[in-house]
C-alpha cells in the first residue's frame, strides 16, 4: 500500500486497516511458526504496511 493511497483514506478507515493488518500479521507469524511460509517476505511487507498506516495517522494527529 502506497502512502498516496493511505492519505486518501479517512482516519477511521486507517484505524480499521491497522487492526486488520495486525490480525493478518499475527496469522502469518503463527502459520510461519507451524510450517515455513512459501514467501516469508509477506511478514516484512505486513509490518511495513502497519508502520506506514501508523505514520500517516500520527501525522494527522500532529497537524490537528
Amino acid at each position: 500500500m502506497k502512502p498516496s493511497e493511505i492519505k486518501e483514506l479517512s482516519t477511521a478507515e486507517i484505524r480499521e486497516r491497522i487492526q486488520t493488518e495486525k490480525e493478518s500479521l499475527a496469522r502469518l507469524k503463527m502459520n510461519h511458526a507451524i510450517s515455513p511460509l512459501d514467501n516469508p517476505q509477506q511478514i516484512v511487507v505486513a509490518r511495513r504496511n502497519i508502520a506506514r498506516l501508523k505514520t500517516i495517522l500520527r501525522q494527522r494527529e500532529i497537524n490537528q
